[in-house]
């Protein structure tokens, strides 16, 4: 497949949507898979709870810092080498993880591995972003949406099934086949979507100062700040989610489909529904539309921790319409915060990542081994979380200039 850059079109390329979504599945592949594993991991490496959770805040923690690498590099040399590049390295690492003698081995594996899983999701954003107009964009980004979203619901079925059958640290195994498919389909159907004359220096002073420039754009900041801090809300249950299965529903190692599928569902309807919303509604619209479906689901999350004993009905229900509003949030942000460095993109995504997986990063380290001993701290969490999303919202979207900014 040839590699010259492709002109942007306000078509969709099918090949796009589903290369793209299948490179973001590693992220939630990445946690997911080994969330039934961790009492075995925690008797094999004679680990606490809190402690193996250190293993998914320090990934998290490696995806952050590493964006902000993987997004100038995939400006200077195309995001279609940076793509190949990290998978060959998060190929080694998921090995490396299944090999590990020790937890701390294990847990230096896992950094390296969150290294290399941020680079293809950097890269993929700035591809659809390149492609396509901006209500392109927006469409393309929620049906990459729909299809990344079966990642968090057959992720840990799959690590259940493999933990049955051959143990742990087969998903590891499968977590390194997985990216090697995604090597192979990236030399089938991916070409360059950055051209030559849009590359830009990787120079560490022309860096810093772009860095310096996009941290002082207080109008990006507002809105990378809202998507993380609304995406955390959801996380936390995603994270927690063996605290959840375990201890709070008293189900078993194949039970964490009952809690991610139908989220999953929420999020394939939402994306679903958003996408066809932008023929007719702009982006800020639709994510106020979001922002109040997310109030909806907060509150009755709250209700239900309050009032009612823990139940898989009661419990998740509120986790499925959170993540239906979510899906409409995040295709809608992300291309208006792209759209704050035209010529950046790819350093603009890396940012915006940052700051969202250092939410997340801050979720499943510290957030959930805090409020972990009981349903009600779990839901004023979230709520917390979304409470300062809004504010971060309507900061940016009164913030001056936004708008004329492309909506």
């Amino acid at each position: 497949m040839s590699n010259s850059s492709s002109s942007r079109t306000p078509g969709i390329s099918i090949w796009l949507v589903a290369t793209v979504a299948l490179l973001s599945m590693i992220g939630p592949f990445s946690i997911d898979t080994y969330l039934p594993s961790f009492v075995d991991i925690e008797k094999d490496f004679q680990v606490s709870r809190v402690l193996l959770n250190q293993s998914l805040g320090f990934y998290l923690a490696a995806s952050a810092i590493s964006t902000l690498l993987w997004g100038p590099v995939s400006d200077r040399v195309g995001r279609r080498h940076t793509i190949l590049g990290t998978l060959a390295l998060y190929i080694a690492a998921s090995v490396a993880c299944a090999l590990a003698p020790s937890y701390p081995l294990f847990l230096m594996f896992r950094v390296v591995q969150g290294i290399a899983a941020s680079g293809g999701m950097i890269a993929g954003r700035a591809m659809v972003r390149d492609a396509h107009d901006a209500d392109t964009a927006h469409r393309t980004m929620s049906y990459v949406m729909m299809l990344f979203a079966v990642a968090p619901a057959i992720a840990p079925v799959i690590g259940g099934w493999l933990h049955d059958l051959f143990g742990w640290r087969s998903v590891f195994y499968f977590l390194a086949l997985y990216g090697a498919s995604q090597w192979v389909l990236t030399i089938r159907f991916l070409n360059e979507t950055l051209a030559h004359e849009h590359r830009q220096s990787i120079r560490p002073s022309r860096v810093a100062r772009l860095y310096k420039e996009i941290l002082l754009h207080r109008r990006f900041q507002l809105l990378a700040f809202a998507l993380g801090t609304s995406f955390g809300g959801l996380f936390l249950y995603i994270a927690g989610s063996p605290t959840v299965i375990f201890d709070f529903l008293k189900l078993g190692v194949n039970d964490f489909g009952v809690q991610f599928i139908p989220m999953t569902t929420g999020i394939v309807l939402g994306a679903f529904i958003s996408g066809k919303l932008t023929h007719i509604l702009k982006a800020r619209v639709i994510v106020n539309i979001a922002f109040l479906i997310l109030t909806l689901a907060t509150t009755l999350n709250l209700a239900q921790a309050y009032w009612l004993p823990p139940a898989a009905l009661t419990l998740i229900a509120p986790q499925v319409i959170y993540a239906f509003g979510i899906s409409f949030i995040m295709p809608g942000i992300s291309v208006m915060a792209m759209d704050c460095f035209p010529k950046n993109r790819g350093a603009a995504t890396a940012v915006q990542s940052f700051v969202q997986l250092g939410v997340t990063s801050t979720v499943a380290s510290f957030i959930v081994p805090l409020v972990s001993s009981s349903t009600l701290q779990f839901a004023l969490t979230q709520a917390i979380l979304m409470v300062v999303s809004v504010i971060l919202w309507i900061s940016a979207s009164h913030w001056p200039g936004s708008n004329s900014a492309p909506q």
